[in-house]
This record gives C-alpha cells, sequence and structure tokens, in this order.
C-alpha cells in the first residue's frame, strides 16, 4: 500500500478553504502518515474498527485544534487504511 494521503474535494470547501487547499491536504496528508506509523508501531491484534478510530484520534492530535476539529474523513477510506494496518500491509 502506497503511503496514505488526503485529497479535499473543492467542491466541498468553501473560498478561504479552497485557496489553503494545497497546504491543507499536506498538513492533514503529514499528520495522517504520523498516525498511521503511531498505530501501526503500537498495533496488538485490535480489531478494525478500533484501528480505524485510533487512526483518527492520532491524526487529529497531530494538528492544529481547529484544523483538527473540521477534518472529517471519508469512514471507507479510513477503514481501509486501517484494514491494511491489520494486516501489515503498511510500512
Amino acid at each position: 500500500m502506497s503511503e496514505p494521503h488526503v485529497t479535499l474535494d473543492p467542491d466541498d470547501l468553501n473560498p478561504v478553504e479552497r485557496r489553503l487547499r494545497e497546504p491543507l491536504e499536506e498538513q492533514l496528508s503529514s499528520a495522517l502518515r504520523e498516525a498511521t506509523h503511531r498505530v501501526r508501531e503500537g498495533y496488538a491484534g485490535e480489531p478494525v474498527e478500533e484501528v480505524c478510530a485510533r487512526l483518527l484520534e492520532e491524526t487529529r492530535v497531530g494538528l492544529h485544534p481547529d484544523i483538527a476539529a473540521g477534518f472529517r474523513p471519508d469512514h471507507a477510506q479510513l477503514r481501509r487504511l486501517a484494514e491494511a494496518v491489520v494486516r501489515g500491509d503498511v510500512t
């Protein structure tokens, strides 16, 4: 699996968010990659849904509080990442 990356849909963004889209995507992607690393390192057989919740929590920890409060990732995509963690497919 390639490194996690967040892509924001411009149709879902307000004008300010659209202007800041690239830096926001980079910050969110970086926080998600770091969260994936921490969760993977601490993985001890938890079920996928628990890993999914930990990924979201750990990602938010790595973000500015205002950005974290608005971070609403696609659950299906976050679940696929959690499944990859469980399978050991992320490095």
